[in-house]
């Protein structure tokens, strides 16, 4: 941030009186302008033991797969955001059934909570953000084609639950490593 939203003036990076954090704090008007992390929702659209997934028709990852997912919108909860998602994506409609997995992705401040839904029905197809969407079995998976490592990860688990016939809610960070951009460390927290 260069400018103050309240007045315009120029901004610079300090900890205000009371905090513990740099921010950025308008020279002029006073003003705080707090950045916190970004709360992205999906959801696992699921019919008889398939998975709708989306293949992107936007950048980042462009062609590759992923759940329909993206950044909530203000006014709306985290469910109604996946619901909403999964319209915007896959024109499906879904039964939310609860919260599946929250992953913190601190290395690009994003925080991802992901619910298991049920597909209302099979009147489902691309929406303007995806090139097809597609329903897979664990083996018809393209898993090296998914978009990103918080949506492997997830359906790893979801797969994995499914064959125990019990699903429950996991929680916890996924990082990159320190030394390969490529590679990714989970810590799960247990609750």
């Amino acid at each position: 941030m260069n400018f103050c939203t309240q007045c315009g003036a120029g901004l610079m990076l300090k900890v205000p009186a009371g905090d513990n954090r740099l921010r950025h704090v308008c020279g002029s008007c006073g003003c705080i302008h707090y950045q916190n992390p970004k709360i992205v929702t999906g959801v696992i659209p699921e019919w008889e033991g398939r998975v709708l997934l989306c293949r992107r028709a936007i950048e980042p990852r462009y062609g590759f797969w992923t759940v329909p997912a993206g950044f909530m919108e203000n006014g709306e909860s985290a469910h109604e955001g996946a619901a909403r998602e999964a319209m915007e994506e896959a024109n499906a409609r879904i039964d939310i059934r609860g919260l599946y997995t929250l992953f913190n992705l601190t290395h690009i401040n994003q925080v991802y909570m992901l619910y298991r839904g049920q597909l209302i029905d099979l009147d489902f197809g691309p929406g303007e953000e995806s090139l097809e969407v597609r329903l897979f079995s664990r083996e018809e998976l393209p898993w090296s084609e998914l978009a990103f490592q918080v949506v492997c990860t997830t359906l790893r688990f979801y797969f994995e639950d499914q064959a125990r016939g019990s699903f429950i809610v996991r929680s916890g960070t996924i990082e990159r490593s320190a030394n390969d951009q490529q590679h990714y460390r989970m810590q799960l927290i247990d609750d």
